[in-house]
């Protein structure tokens, strides 16, 4: 298949790369309203939050000196939980644009694990859409990460069995979510709700309504899992708490923000 055209790091390297620069990202993205939908279901919970922690980025496997020079790196990547949790409880497809010299360089994933693998040698930027069920968000939201294959670092020797990892980390956070929405993921670990007044009746939850069609695996044992990034420890909850404080003064009718981004560089 054709190699990815992009500038190739040449020389040693070693299984230490440096870490980034943390971003900080907000995102604005309006729900149309739709005359057709149930009122239950679609009435608006004020000065609510629903927070979906995610993590995108790659891993990427040096196949060693015998490998051909446009096929020396296997990689994958991917969107998933920031514990790895199943994400398409929200996510209905998710959409990478890889480098026009791939075959077929659109690649669509409608069930989870959202990733993908590929071989070549170059390094690129990955356009990453996500589409989200239609109670959640009728707008797309577009990620971009880029492809690393090599090390910052080139003064030692490549590993076959260290993987270079790449991640960013984002909390998603959609304010005013509907009811409806909100009763159909209050309970599922990828998801962080408010603890709503006591007696508010919330409407029976409706299942998404492709979820007996789709093909799916638990995230749980993707076998990539022991190079990701633990996102749970303590410092990141810092982070995103020093974070949040500084989104406070933002407008409460942003109905779609994108509250934290942390990139990370990170050899296992």
């Amino acid at each position: 298949m054709p190699q990815s055209s992009s500038s190739k790091k040449h020389g040693p390297d070693q299984s230490e790369v440096s870490g980034s620069t943390p971003k900080s990202q907000r995102t604005k993205m309006v729900k149309s309203s739709d005359d057709n939908d149930k009122k239950s279901l679609t009435k608006k919970l004020k000065d609510v939050e629903i927070s979906v922690p995610l993590v995108y980025g790659n891993i990427a496997f040096w196949l060693g000196k015998k490998a051909s020079e446009y096929q020396s790196h296997r990689w994958t990547v991917y969107v998933r939980g920031a514990t790895n949790e199943d994400l398409s409880v929200v996510v209905k497809r998710a959409v990478f644009q890889l480098h026009s010299s791939f075959n077929n360089p659109t690649r669509v994933v409608e069930s989870p694990p959202f990733e993908l693998s590929e071989c070549g040698w170059g390094e690129f930027e990955i356009a990453i859409t996500l589409h989200f069920h239609s109670d959640v968000c009728d707008k797309p939201l577009h990620l971009y990460h880029h492809l690393k294959l090599y090390p910052e670092d080139e003064s030692g020797p490549m590993s076959t069995k260290k993987p270079v990892v790449v991640e960013s980390y984002d909390e998603i956070v959609f304010t005013e979510p509907s009811e409806g929405f909100f009763a159909r993921v209050q309970n599922h670990p990828a998801v962080i709700v408010p603890r709503l007044p006591a007696g508010f009746s919330l409407p029976p939850p409706v299942p998404i309504e492709d979820a007996d069609k789709r093909k799916r695996s638990d995230p749980k044992d993707n076998p990539l899992s022991q190079w990701f990034t633990n996102f749970s420890e303590a410092d990141e909850l810092l982070k995103l708490a020093a974070a949040r404080q500084q989104y406070f003064a933002f407008p409460e009718s942003l109905p779609y923000l994108l509250k934290f981004s942390s990139s990370l560089l990170d050899l296992v």
